[in-house]
């Protein structure tokens, strides 16, 4: 059983270049990739989505890229078209409201379009120093998602033992629970029709009332849900969406037991069961 929360990180540092990276994630209902790295590394961030997609089968994952490469040649342009309109337009509204205050260079500098920056990136290079780094982080951050999902699996088993713990109380009260319905509705009869009373009339009424309310189905169907849940964390590596199926399914059977059920003892072992069921569909929600 696999976690989608975990984290991992990473520092390059190589004469004039450093790289840092950071790998999230966090619960999804699908897979869902969002990657931040500097522009201009597109062909990077295909090879990271492709091998991000092969590691994880769902959860949001971001990665963080960033880079300091002091080395590169950068070239400045300055539009000063551009410029000149920025500083005719600001000193037209600083007429308008009466300003006086002058037009500050570091105002303009920073206004998008006056200057414009460009870098010759080796996309190549650039991944010959992330991809084995980069994969090693990944490793790390399957580290972290395996171990809480071990931790996680643990919690969920602890609170099927329980289910199942609750479901032999409900057994052992069963027979009893059938009794009841059939003594009850043998006295209703003598107290309404006394001596005329149909013993033929008696069994069909209660067979048709035991069809009803006797809960050996639900018990017999909770039963196997608990065993394909087992089999199912034990067996599947990604079994999120099948275990979150299966509670709903044993959420069905652990209701209706609870409906049908007028005994104490077993409305106290649903409501142990239901107060399980819950701390499970809690940690499922992270489960991948």
């Amino acid at each position: 059983m696999v976690s989608m929360t975990g984290f991992a990180n990473c520092e390059i540092n190589e004469n004039d270049l450093k790289i840092l990276m950071e790998i999230h994630g966090v619960n999804s209902r699908f897979l869902e990739i969002n990657i931040n790295i500097p522009p201009g590394l597109s062909s990077i961030e295909k090879k990271i989505r492709e091998y991000i997609s092969l590691e994880c089968y769902r959860g949001k994952i971001d990665v963080f890229i960033r880079i300091w490469d002091h080395s590169i040649p950068v070239k400045i342009k300055v539009n000063k078209e551009t410029a000149k309109a920025y500083k005719s337009a600001i000193n037209m509204l600083a007429k308008d409201l009466k300003i006086r205050d002058k037009i500050d260079l570091n105002l303009l500098v920073n206004l998008d379009g006056v200057l414009e920056i460009e870098k010759n990136t080796d996309n190549n290079m650039y991944w010959n120093y992330i991809e084995p780094a980069f994969k090693q982080t990944v490793n790390v951050f399957n580290e972290s998602r395996n171990k809480e999902g071990k931790l996680t699996e643990a919690d969920i088993m602890k609170h099927i033992c329980i289910i199942e713990a609750a479901l032999e109380t409900v057994k052992q009260h069963a027979t009893l629970l059938e009794n009841s319905i059939k003594e009850n509705l043998k006295t209703r009869f003598f107290e309404l029709l006394g001596d005329k009373v149909d013993e033929n009339r008696i069994l069909a009424e209660t067979a048709i009332l035991l069809m009803k309310a006797t809960i050996s189905e639900e018990i017999n169907r909770l039963g196997i849900h608990l065993n394909e849940f087992r089999e199912e964390a034990a067996n599947n590596k990604h079994p999120g969406r099948k275990l979150d199926f299966l509670s709903q399914e044993i959420n069905r059977e652990i209701n209706t037991i609870g409906s049908k059920s007028t005994i104490v003892a077993v409305s106290h072992a649903v409501v142990d069961m239901k107060d399980a069921l819950e701390n499970i569909r809690e940690q499922l929600r992270n489960v991948e």
